[in-house]
């Protein structure tokens, strides 16, 4: 037993140890303003540090050059945060290092909290431990993923709001939402409501779902109750409209009802964009006559948005080894296959003979399972739908971090298709990691050397290609 124990511990420390070096080192070695657009987003919290006080859209301070609107209009929570750490910073020291250092570690500290809760996520998700740890691995340590984690932007307060609320559904399921799942359900909407549009899927998604629960099937009759998802659903409105209803009433005053803020920020592009940029004669592929369709295959699009959902740092400049993505491409095929192989009615067998399901969540309770499959796959498709509506409305930018809230879901299904495979080759079923026997050793090894594996791309990527090119271009 306490082998066992010290093997769990071993593997929890080499995995925050492994973020925290890997993050500060990225954090540390890049140049100002070259992770993608820092130089621009980071004018938000740089104003709050200098004023004490948030910046209106319109501001020329933090308008950026050329497009002529600013970040100031969408919610900036993840900026406020971090301007007023720099205000922390600024009151032992104005050294700009400092109070860029101080800006870039709330994500740090944001990716280091989804690292915790993705691991508590994954332990109610998977059965098995070795399972549990391959999932958190996938999700810490994608390259692109922990290269959010170390600059200037709303994306990874945006990735942990994700995680915050996913973990928030799966307790909720388990223990029929109690005060401490709702509340921790209600930050992860709070945290992504003020921080990236993107990801709205889950909160739509998070109201389907916790309404669903509530709604069960006897004898044939469809019951609702009614009394729980009003007091619990009740208490959940409540704290999430204390914590975002202040900002989008602010916006609707700012910008004469606007209360997004997005008919504001084309205003602001409209009068002040440079004609290059400007949206009535910025060139896109909408404006010069093809169709989407054209945009996806007679482009880069997918082969761009691939790679940068993998991996490329700096300012979309710096990839990684080609045996990385190969790797990578292997597991997402491999394990999507697998995943979508088995019909959905073997899942349920799974479920309760191996663990290839989704823990207590669902009760026995198939319709639930089957509507949280499906509000996982909304969750994968809107964020893709948006890139490519970005790219072709407005500005073509395939970047793999606009994919990037696809993440917790699509490793899910990836390590679901791996553990159904385990099932399928008679790999039997261990809760826990134990030691003594062969066969015991033989899956510790094997789970050891696919997180091994995941780790080293990694470290690959980030001092074997990042490091190298700012050694030789030290300002970007």
């Amino acid at each position: 037993m306490k082998q066992k124990h010290r093997l769990s511990a071993c593997i929890t420390v080499c995995y925050f140890g492994l973020y925290i070096i890997i993050a500060l080192s990225l954090l540390i070695i890049q140049p100002f303003g070259h992770p993608p657009d820092e130089a621009n987003r980071y004018l938000i919290p740089l104003y709050i540090c200098e004023n004490g006080t948030l910046p209106n859209g319109y501001d020329e301070a933090i308008r950026i050059s050329g497009y002529g609107f600013s970040y100031g209009f969408q919610p900036i929570l993840p900026y406020m945060i971090q301007g007023f750490a720099m205000r922390f910073v600024n009151m032992f020291t104005d050294a700009p290092k400092a109070l860029l250092y101080a800006a870039r570690s709330v994500n740090f500290l944001f990716g280091l909290l989804m690292a915790y809760f993705v691991l508590l996520l994954a332990r109610k998700w998977f059965r098995e431990e070795r399972w549990q740890w391959l999932f958190a691995f996938f999700v810490t340590f994608l390259p692109q993923a922990i290269f959010v984690h170390t600059y200037v932007n709303t994306d990874s307060a945006c990735m942990f709001s994700t995680a915050l609320i996913l973990y928030g559904l799966a307790r909720g399921m388990q223990d029929g939402f109690s005060a401490r799942s709702c509340v921790v359900l209600s930050a992860g909407i709070i945290l992504c409501a003020l921080s990236y549009y993107n990801a709205y899927g889950y909160i739509l998604s998070s109201i389907l779902l916790f309404s669903c629960f509530f709604l069960s099937k006897n004898g044939g009759k469809i019951s609702f109750a009614g009394k729980d998802f009003l007091k619990k659903g009740g208490f959940i409105s409540l704290l999430v409209l204390l914590g975002i209803s202040w900002w989008f009433i602010r916006s609707a005053i700012l910008y004469e009802g606007d209360f997004l803020g997005l008919s504001a920020r084309e205003h602001c592009a409209r009068l002040y964009a440079d004609p290059a940029y400007h949206p009535d004669t910025r060139l896109t592929w909408q404006n010069r006559g093809f169709s989407v369709w054209d945009m996806l295959f007679q482009s880069d699009f997918f082969q761009l948005s691939r790679l940068s959902f993998i991996g490329v740092f700096g300012a979309m400049n710096i990839p990684t080894s080609i045996w990385v993505y190969r790797f990578y491409r292997l597991l997402f095929f491999v394990g999507i296959v697998l995943c979508a192989a088995v019909p959905l009615r073997t899942i349920v067998r799974f479920s309760a003979d191996s663990g290839a399901g989704f823990g207590d969540s669902f009760h026995g309770r198939k319709g639930l399972e089957r509507f949280f499959h499906a509000n996982m796959i909304l969750c994968i498709l809107l964020p893709l739908i948006l890139s490519i509506r970005y790219s072709y409305v407005t500005d073509y930018q395939p970047q793999g971090r606009y994919l990037l809230p696809v993440l917790i879901p699509f490793a899910c299904y990836c390590v679901k298709g791996l553990e159904k495979g385990a099932v399928l080759a008679g790999i039997p079923f261990k809760k826990k990691f134990s030691s003594g026997k062969k066969q015991d050793m033989i899956e510790i090894a094997v789970t050891s050397a696919a997180c091994a594996v995941i780790a080293a791309s990694l470290i690959i990527s980030v001092y074997g290609y990042v490091f190298p090119f700012y050694a030789a271009h030290p300002g970007g």
